[in-house]
């Protein structure tokens, strides 16, 4: 939902105040990319999958059972942080980037046709030609 002219006013008053008060801290905020951090914590759950990989299978080559659980509990943890983190690292409902004076609101979601009828409307087009 778009933001009011209003709250639009609002909100840059804010930012301004915000870059008069603390620069520095303005700055840095204004440079993080919430992507970068995304792509740090899924090369850190890449790591996590390979450790929990590694401990899996040492606790098979030695046949103890709670350090291949162990293992397998890293792993397991560290494929959920990744999947948690992917959707930052694509950008999905990352507005940062985006130009504030060109914001529109969404279009709105057309009704998707079911297959079943998109699949019976292209048969009858081949039949009838």
């Amino acid at each position: 939902m778009p933001l009011s002219e209003h709250e639009q006013r609002l909100l840059e008053q804010i930012e301004r105040a915000l870059i008069d008060d603390d620069p520095k801290f303005a700055s840095t905020v204004r440079s993080t990319d919430l992507r970068t951090r995304a792509k740090r914590k899924v090369r850190l759950s890449a790591v996590l999958v390979v450790l929990g990989l590694a401990l899996l299978i040492g606790g098979a080559v030695t046949q103890t059972v709670a350090l291949g659980v162990f293992g397998f509990l890293v792993m397991f943890a560290g494929g959920g942080y990744a999947v948690i983190n992917y959707k930052h690292l694509s950008g999905v409902g990352d507005i940062r980037g985006a130009d504030k004076t060109t914001a529109s609101a969404p279009a709105p979601k057309q009704r998707k046709v079911p297959l079943k009828s998109r699949l019976e409307e292209r048969f009858r087009r081949r039949y009838d030609e």
